[in-house]
Order: structure tokens, then sequence, then C-alpha cells
């Protein structure tokens, strides 16, 4: 522990160590020591997360239904899949068509005005609001349309037995701006009382100025009892955005053709319900939507049917007419090849005049916005899902734009942005269609080429029978158009008699299963309150721990320091500063014993007189203390020693000896006194004591007074040892100045109490030799019981050994018990 002698004089100029900025060691133990805090912060994390979960949380849940997509489709409002839609690389255009129609703000603001889904039912207990189905409701609301409402105010229904309910309504918040279900806008009415609570019957109107409804009875008996029912109204609007925002739709990765629709909602059964009544309308509309292209259609092809039968039938009265004047029956010598591709020719002109003709019909139908007199793309011989979803879209926007119109006026910014989405939409649908046109032009000119062709190898043969062929060629053409219309008829019968079956097919409709919520996550919230809990001791540990700078680890001390460590000293159980004078068999005493014999590795010559500084970095580390006991134990050996108190500014020794302060070491200096005058005896024989005396203005300048050298060297003439009680050096430089007179320093040190920096100057004085014979005391350190052997530092072997007088009072921990029980039972065997 202590270099030799010669080290010690000369020490070795080495870098200055640092000490560690944390302590990881230190830390864990206040962890344990403070382990009730957690325990706390986990009780009460764990009362914050079951209060929350209980009566707080709003659970979220969710319900899906899967339906499959046929093929057989035929109309703008159901497209086909004809055209290879990339969809998780399947072709599936019905599948985004119908996805974009449930997400669409039209079908949804179809089904909340169909089914009322802006009236929003919900119970209250003692603390928390449980949203209800409409269905779980006792009681229905139903609003006149033609009254204004107010919309987001709470109406609570209070059963009365039988059909009778109070109404009760907020004591605050009724608005002047109240709700227009039918023109879907606010208007402003003059300001109001609260109206009074009243109570109604089932089927009576309740009326006030902001609200008109009545209450129709559940026709299904609700299972759960209710002790209030509130509700409130929500514009159409916000209950359309609420929808769409809860609804997500998916394909299935193995079979496109699969949608899976998901609605997440506050209440299971009204996300089931709402699910299977969505998509019972979106089949109904679809329906509908088929029907009425595929009568367009019908009544479209019976329209030139009969125009092109009455062409059929004058073009052959004139080849028979031919036939009987001219007496041409047949046509002799004729190529029967070169007549046969002239037909077929003709007969494919025909057939794409047809479809020019019903394009077109489609195009007028687009530009003139009469889009309930669309026929099938079918009839043109074209299938293009994209231009079927730009027209179902130009036909919500303009049933949009009829809405618009009875609230605002025509140059109003939300009418001229409906206008412009319709012109876009236009715009899309009329780029699709033309692309057909450049194609049916491009066929119709191939055809005229090769007809013209054709044509040219009749010119060989006579004017009549060439006169005939043409009437012949005539009638062929009008009889292929005929019989193409025919068959689109046909087509279009055996479509529009097989649309009572709806393409969509429920596979697995929405229940109520049980499922339990998808939100909040309650296990989650539960670990990340009682975390958070926890973590606020932890951080508050670890910040004072960061912020906490105080010495505490013996061998990092002096491994940083290198200054030699003459002893540790352990806590002062008593009551005043002599321990070992009245506790000489405690471990305390033992240890300072300990000091005495390493002092001599500070000094030199063994017979001179030693001076010893005793000094520290700051008030409180225990420097009287040790000055003290040090110079009892060293009184108590035999050697003749004094106690010099100058720490003139805060004299304290002369108390613990019960010795007057009036006359001292500041009297002395000042020449007030003599040197016997100031020196006590004590209960110990070989020490006296020279106290400070009352506290002077100039306390620096009389320690460096040549008068306080030559009472140090007269003193030397008398005592073994002399034993300074000094001034810390982190306060005032006196302390130095003295170190020049001394034989050995001893620099306390306190556990827990000096901080880390505050060693850094003497560190310094040390390397650098301004400060010789330099030894360190570590005092208050205590070991905590079941860690250690007590009290010291290589001395002695603790407590609970019955060699200190604080083994009587020693309880062994439990961890020690066990160990030793079964230490003994194995030396036994």
């Amino acid at each position: 522990m202590i270099p030799e002698s010669i080290k010690a004089d000369s020490p070795t100029k080495e870098k200055i160590g640092t000490f560690a900025f944390f302590d990881i060691e230190h830390f864990l133990r206040k962890l344990l020591k403070y382990w009730y805090w957690f325990v706390l912060m986990g009780i009460i994390g764990y009362g914050i997360s079951y209060i929350y979960s209980k009566y707080y949380a709003q659970r979220i849940y969710a319900s899906n239904l899967s339906l499959s997509i046929s093929n057989n489709t035929a109309s703008y409002f159901t497209p086909n899949q004809s055209i290879n839609f990339i969809w998780g690389q399947t072709g599936n255009q019905d599948g985004v068509f119908l996805k974009k129609m449930l997400l669409s703000r039209t079908h949804n603001e179809y089904l909340v005005k169909q089914l009322g889904l802006f009236y929003n039912y919900s119970t209250k207990g003692l603390i928390k609001a449980t949203y209800l189905d409409k269905n779980d409701s006792p009681v229905f609301m139903e609003i006149d349309k033609n009254h204004l409402q107010q919309v987001n105010y709470a109406i609570t229904l209070i059963p009365k037995g039988g059909d009778r309910y109070e109404v009760e309504l907020p004591n605050e918040g009724q608005s002047t701006y109240l709700y227009n279900y039918t023109a879907e806008g606010f208007q402003s009415v003059p300001a109001f009382a609260r109206p009074g609570n009243k109570i109604i019957t089932v089927g009576e109107w309740y009326t006030s100025p902001n609200l008109r409804f009545k209450l129709v009875k559940n026709p299904e008996k609700t299972p759960i009892k209710l002790e209030n029912i509130i509700i409130s109204l929500s514009t159409v609007n916000d209950a359309v955005n609420a929808i769409v925002n809860s609804i997500s739709v998916d394909f299935d990765r193995e079979i496109a053709s699969i949608m899976i629709i998901t609605k997440r909602g506050y209440n299971l059964n009204g996300t089931v319900n709402f699910l299977n009544k969505s998509v019972a309308e979106l089949i109904q509309k679809r329906l509908e939507d088929k029907n009425v292209v595929d009568r367009n259609t019908a009544d479209y092809i019976d329209l030139n049917l009969k125009k092109i039968r009455k062409k059929l039938d004058s073009s052959a009265e004139k080849l028979n007419n031919l036939k009987i004047n001219e007496g041409l029956y047949d046509v002799t010598n004729r190529d029967e090849k070169l007549l046969t591709e002239i037909k077929d020719l003709d007969a494919k002109k025909a057939e794409l005049i047809t479809k020019i003709n019903s394009l077109n019909n489609i195009r007028n139908s687009v530009a003139t916005a009469n889009l309930d007199k669309l026929i099938s793309l079918n009839a043109a011989g074209i299938d293009d899902g994209m231009f079927a979803a730009t027209v179902s879209e130009m036909k919500a926007l303009y049933e949009k734009r009829r809405e618009l119109a009875t609230i605002y006026q025509p140059n109003s910014a939300p009418m001229l942005e409906i206008n412009r989405q319709i012109s876009d939409a236009r715009g899309k649908s009329q780029g699709s269609l033309q692309k057909y046109y450049g194609i049916f032009a491009d066929q119709l000119s191939d055809i005229n080429s090769k007809i013209a062709s054709a044509d040219h190898n009749l010119t060989t043969f006579p004017e009549k029978e060439r006169k005939y062929l043409d009437v012949e060629r005539g009638y062929n053409m009008i009889e292929a158009t005929y019989n193409s219309l025919l068959s689109k008829q046909n087509e279009t019968q055996i479509r529009f008699a097989g649309n009572n079956q709806s393409d969509i097919k429920v596979i697995d409709p929405a229940k109520n299963l049980g499922q339990y919520p998808i939100a909040p996550n309650i296990q989650r919230a539960k670990y990340l309150i009682i975390g958070g809990l926890l973590l606020i001791p932890l951080l508050i540990l670890l910040l004072s721990e960061l912020l906490d700078n105080k010495i505490r680890n013996i061998k990092e001390l002096i491994q940083v320091t290198k200054i030699p460590l003459l002893g540790v000293i352990g806590k002062n159980s008593h009551d005043n500063n002599l321990t070992v004078l009245e506790q000489p068999k405690s471990s305390v005493s033992e240890a300072y014993r300990g000091i005495r014999a390493n002092l001599r590795f500070l000094t030199n010559e063994e017979d001179k007189s030693k001076v010893i500084l005793v000094t520290s970095s700051v008030g409180g580390e225990g420097k009287t203390y040790i000055s003290i006991n040090l110079a009892s134990v060293l009184g108590l050996s035999g050697k003749k020693t004094i106690l010099l108190g100058m720490d003139l500014r805060k004299p304290k020794i002369f108390g613990d000896f019960k010795i007057d302060n009036k006359y001292g070491i500041s009297n002395y200096l000042t020449g007030e006194v003599t040197m016997d005058q100031i020196i006590n005896s004590t209960r110990i024989k070989g020490l006296d004591v020279a106290t400070s005396g009352p506290i002077p203005p100039n306390p620096s300048e009389l320690l460096m007074s040549e008068r306080n050298i030559n009472l140090i060297s007269e003193l030397r003439k008398i005592y073994d040892f002399i034993i300074i009680d000094s001034p810390p050096v982190g306060l005032v430089a006196d302390s130095f100045e003295l170190m020049n007179h001394a034989d050995a320093t001893v620099y306390v040190v306190r556990h827990e109490y000096t901080e880390k920096y505050m060693l850094k100057m003497i560190m310094e004085k040390y390397r650098d030799q301004e400060i010789k014979h330099l030894g360190l005391v570590y005092n208050d350190f205590a070991v905590q019981q079941g860690y250690g052997y007590g009290y010291g530092y290589g001395y002695g072997y603790g407590y609970g050994y019955g060699y200190f007088e604080e083994d009587k009072n020693y309880a062994e921990p439990t961890l020690i018990k066990i160990r030793n029980k079964i230490m003994r039972i194995f030396n036994k065997n």
C-alpha cells in the first residue's frame, strides 16, 4: 500500500490521471438501494394502465367481407376485363373499378342518405362513453329534413318506462349555425334560449329551434338494457369522410378477382352491418346500371334494324325488277372467286360502317351529356374498361353538379370546379374514343382499296351484267348490315335476360365473431405506461449519477492521483471526535494505528522530531477529526506529541478537549502571550494541545510570519511529533506555506464528499515535486454489509468475528448466513 521511502521522496513525474466519468458499479448499487421506487412506479403504472384500459381506451374493431367478381359485365358502370390492368400482375379491371366505386364519394354519400348513417349512437357509464350500433339502441331517431338541425350536439334519451323517453340536452353549446339536410349546407338563425328537457313517447315529434325529430321503436329486441342513449347528428359530408377513411379494399394475392373489404369502427356490429348493407346496395345499383345500358343498346339496335329493313326491302325490290325487266337472273361466265372476295369485302365494310355509326352515337351522347341514353361499346365492337370508368366518373360528376346547382350560383367557385372536373373527364372519354376512329378509318381505307382493285377487274363484264352485279352487291351489303345488327340484338337480349343475376357474389359476408379490437394496442400501452414510469426514477438516478462528481472508489483514487494511501478511516459513530481515546478497541481506532505505522514511510530520519501537517480540499472532509485522533494515537504510543490548531478561521479543537479557547496560537503570534501560556495538557499523558485562539483579522499573515516559523522550531525541541491542523488548501493558500516547514503532509479525502476536480491542484503539485512526503487518508468510508469485510483497508477482518467493539451489534446478512451454513455442512463431510 505504501511505496518505499525512497520512492516517496522522489515521486516519478507522470501524466496526471483522470477519474472515470461514470461509475457503473456505484450506479447499480444505487439502483438496488432505491429498489422501492421502482416497485412503487411499477404498481402505479399497472394501476394507470388498468384504468386506461378499462375506462378510457376507445377500442377500434374491424370486420371483413370477401366477394368475387365475374367477367360477364358489359356496361360503362360495370366494366369488364377486356383491358388488362396490372394489379398484382393480373388483369383485374372490374376489381379496380369496384374498388374505386366502393371508395368513391358518390357511392358512400348514397349510402349515408339511404341508410341514415349521419346518426351517431352511444351510451355513457360513470366514466366511459361506449359507441353503439344503431340496432343496439331500443329506439331510432328520425329527423325532419325540412327543419334545420344542430349537428355535433349530444341529445340524451333517458328511458322512463314503456315507450316514454326524457330528452335531455346539454346545458350549453346550442348554436345559431344550423344544418340543412336538404341543401346540405349551414344557415344562421337568431339566438335562442336553451331548450328545456321534455318527456316524449315513441312517434311523438320533439321540436325546438335547433332540432326536430321523433323516435321510432326498434323492431328487434335489444339484448342490452341501456340507462341512456346519446345521439348526435353529423353533416352528410362528415359522415361520408368518416366512412371513406375507415374502409380499405384489397385483392387476394392468388385470385385477383376476389376482393376483401375491411371496415374499421368503434362498434363491431356497426362495421358488420355497414359492410353487408353497403355491398347489398352496390349489387343492386350495379344491376340497375347494367340494365340501363343494355336497354339503351337494345332500343338503338331495334331502331336501326327498322331502318335497315326498309333499305333491305327496297334493295330486294330493285333487284327483282332488274331480273324481270332486263331478264337478268345471273351473270354468265362469272368469276366466282372474284365475286366471293367482293362480297366478303362489302360485308366487312357494311359491318365497319355499323360500328362507326354506333361509335358516333356514343360520342354524341358523351358530348351532349346525355349519359342516360348511352349504348354499350359492344355495339361498336369495342371493349374498353378505361372509357367505362371515365363515363362512370362523368355520371357521378353530373349528379354532383345537379346537387350543387341547388345551393350555389353558376359562377361560384364550387360550380366552376365541378365544371372543370367534368370537362377533364369528357376530354379523357373523347380521347379514348378517338383512337378507335383512327383504327376504323385505317380498316375502312384498306377495305375500300381492296374493293376498288376488285372493281377494276369487273370492267371486262358487259354493261348489263355490271349493272346486275352492282345491284346485287348493294343488296348483299344491306343484308350483311342487317345480319350484323341481328347478331348484336341477340347478344343484347341474352345479356339483358341474364342481368337479373349479379356479377358480384359474396363469398364470406361480414359477421360478428367476437373479433378482438385492432387498436389501441392495450398490451403495448401497458408496457409503455409502466416502462415510462419506471424510467422516471431510473433517469433521476442516472442524472444524479452523471452530475455526481464525488470520490467513492479507493482503487481509482490511488490509480489516478499516484499519491500513497496511508489508511482508510471508517464512519465515526461516536458522539465526538475522540474516537481513539474513548473507543480504543473499535475498528476506526485500529485504522488510526495503521496510519501511525505507515507515517514512517513518509520520513527518513527516525530520531528527528517530526512535523506532520493535516489538510484537505475544503471544510467538512474530517481534517480536524483526523488531526485529533492521529495526535491521540501518537500520544498513547508514548511519543511526546502536541496538536496545533492552525486553522485560525474555524477553530474547533478546544471543544472536543474541553479547553478554554481564550488564549491560543493567534494570541501568541500577535505577541500577547508566551508559548507556555497556549500549551494545554489533556487526559492523554503524552499529548498537549495548542488551540487556535480568537479568530484574528489577518490569519494568513500570522501563519506566514517569522514568529510562527520560530514557534514550530521551538516545539521541535520539546516534542517528538507536532501535528498541525491547517486550513483547507482548496480555500486558502496558508497550508502550502506551512508545508515547507513540515516533514510530511497528510491529505484527507472524504468518501462521497470530496469532489474529483478538487484533487487536481494537489495532484499537479505532487507530480511537479512542489510537495514532497505526501500521503492520503480516506475518511468516512463504509462498505455495505454482505459486500465486503467491513471498515479499514487491509486491517483486521471486519465485522462478525468478535475482534472489534462493533462486532457485538453486528447482524450477519441472510445471504452470508446461508453461505456459512452450507460451508459448515460440507466441512463436516
